[in-house]
């Protein structure tokens, strides 16, 4: 574990930190300063460019500190992209129930990503902080863990509604708003009063997923390791690659119909992992591997059931007597 000492020096942590704050500058500043709708194409170069600098940050984490937190970083990175893809189900849900026009989805995502980021640091120290002084919650988070992968899996085909939950149902109660857009703003002047746009009702349920997510995520990484500076890092870059994958993958969350499942069975296989951590060592390689072959044997099942669905028999004429 001595290498791990190292990871989280203070110039590493300034530097990644000033790494995300420019990449956050460039991509709004820079290549999404005019609202517009985020094609397919654009959408595949981003995601494209956030995995390769992960995988580019764990090559230089596996090369600067070893194989361990190098594998540590890689398994972190995998849970988190995997589980994130569960936020996308839920942000087409809220685009589509409050018609929030695809021009102004990237802002939404942005701002909401943003705050999510400062909302992860806080969580993850404190997280690590609570583990270091109370061992016996590894426990409480390895059972948390597996219910929430059971009630996923019981709850798999269930439509989720949050536009109509307490949150939006408070908000609406308590912030003045209207219905009518106002171009990519979040607040509005309407007869000299300032009002939330949908916009901003679509951030709050934006961040208030991912908050939820987070309650998830976060406890599956612990499980693989409680190192801060790989906790957040795999954290960030999983984060900071969701906008993409929202516009390459929000036409197609549907065709993935066994991914649930996967997520479902990650969720019960780390939290039995991090349950069992006092009695049972699993190797990190071992994880990695049986955390990808979950996903990817549910992301070919899924593959695999929509070819095999047969298309709808289309009727046959009718027969005219002659």
């Amino acid at each position: 574990m001595g290498n791990l000492e190292s990871v989280g020096s203070p110039a590493l942590w300034g530097g990644f930190i000033a790494f995300v704050i420019a990449m956050l500058a460039l991509d709004l500043g820079v290549f999404h300063r005019k609202a517009h709708v985020v094609k397919f194409k654009e959408a595949l170069g981003w995601s494209a460019v956030w995995i390769s600098l992960a995988l580019l940050f764990n090559a230089g984490v596996w090369w600067k500190f070893g194989a361990e937190p190098g594998m540590q970083f890689l398994t972190g990175y995998l849970i988190e992209k995997s589980l994130s893809v569960d936020n996308i189900f839920v942000f087409v849900v809220i685009f589509s129930a409050m018609r929030i026009p695809a021009l102004y989805q990237h802002r939404v995502l942005f701002w909401g990503i943003l705050s999510a980021l400062v909302l992860r640091a806080i969580m993850i120290f404190a997280g690590v902080a609570m583990l270091e002084r109370f061992h016996w919650l590894i426990y409480v988070f390895g059972a948390f863990l597996i219910v929430t992968g059971v009630k996923l899996f019981l709850q798999r085909n269930k439509e989720d509604h949050p536009e109509d939950g307490w949150l939006m149902k408070f908000a609406r109660r308590t912030i003045p708003s209207t219905s009518t857009f106002h171009g990519h703003h979040f607040f509005a002047k309407e007869n000299a009063r300032w009002l939330a746009t949908p916009l901003f009702m679509a951030l709050m349920l934006v961040e208030a997923s991912d908050v939820l997510f987070a309650l998830d995520s976060i406890p599956a990484i612990f499980a693989v390791t409680r190192d801060p500076f790989i906790v957040f890092t795999s954290n960030i870059f999983a984060i900071l690659g969701l906008r993409s994958m929202f516009f390459l993958l929000a036409g197609a969350v549907e065709k993935f119909s066994y991914l649930k499942v996967g997520l479902s069975a990650v969720l019960v296989f780390v939290g039995a992992k991090m349950a069992a951590v006092d009695f049972v060592k699993i190797p990190p390689a071992l994880s990695l591997g049986i955390i990808a072959t979950l996903l990817g044997a549910s992301i070919v099942a899924s593959l695999v059931k929509n070819r095999n669905a047969q298309p709808a028999s289309k009727p046959l004429p009718e027969a005219h007597e002659v």
